[in-house]
């Protein structure tokens, strides 16, 4: 058995983003059940602040957070696939890429959901003003019909923890909890973490991008 020896892989903003994201998620979709739209607005709005939030630390945050680290060519993905390529901290190739993916569809949904108007006319988006009431309410569609996407990305998730746990005998959400991985000896790179100046502007500027859509964007 090789030995392993227990490596930073993810860094507090990045847990915390995580499971602040999760939890919003799933907050959303029992507001919207319940018709607690004006709750599901400001959840909406928290995910938009945790998506800028996500952008900015991905491009000066930590190691293994920045996209440039984790996203990769056809060729990279096919390496790995094929086991031609040691794991290493952070995202794999495909990983990586359905990182991408949940980001761009949780934009997706956020955005129709700034825009949507509801059938009255009267419980709408911040940005609702923006549109024509058929275009928010193509909107709300979308918004609506989107999240089915968001749930089959989700979906996709737990099937791989569940694949590296039970196959490949790797606990992906252990690491996402303590920061901490196995990695085999010799051990990776160790995590390079983002400089509290770089998490300091990452905050503020999801906070003010939150703060002006929840005002409606005023000019």
């Amino acid at each position: 058995m090789k030995s392993t020896t227990p490596i930073a892989v993810w860094d507090v903003p990045i847990r915390i983003f995580h499971w602040l994201l999760v939890g919003l998620i799933a907050f959303s979709w029992w507001s919207a059940e319940s018709g607690r739209l004006d709750w599901h607005l400001i959840s909406g709005i928290g995910i938009l602040a945790l998506l800028v939030f996500r952008l900015m630390w991905g491009v000066v945050g930590s190691s293994t957070a920045r996209f440039a680290s984790f996203l990769r060519g056809p060729a990279s993905i096919a390496n790995y696939v094929r086991g031609k390529t040691s794991p290493l901290p952070g995202h794999n190739p495909l990983g990586g890429w359905s990182v991408v993916a949940m980001l761009a569809v949780l934009a997706l949904q956020v955005g129709t959901g700034l825009l949507a108007v509801d059938v009255d006319g009267i419980e709408s988006g911040p940005l609702s003003y923006l549109v024509e009431f058929d275009q928010g309410r193509t909107a709300a569609r979308i918004h609506e019909i989107s999240f089915n996407a968001v749930l089959g990305l989700i979906a996709l998730h737990v099937l791989t923890i569940l694949f590296y746990l039970v196959v490949r005998r790797r606990n992906l959400i252990g690491p996402m909890i303590t920061g901490r991985a196995h990695a085999p000896e010799p051990a990776a790179a160790p995590l390079q973490r983002g400089k509290l100046w770089a998490f300091a502007l990452s905050v503020i500027v999801a906070f003010s991008a939150a703060w002006w859509i929840w005002n409606g964007a005023p000019v």
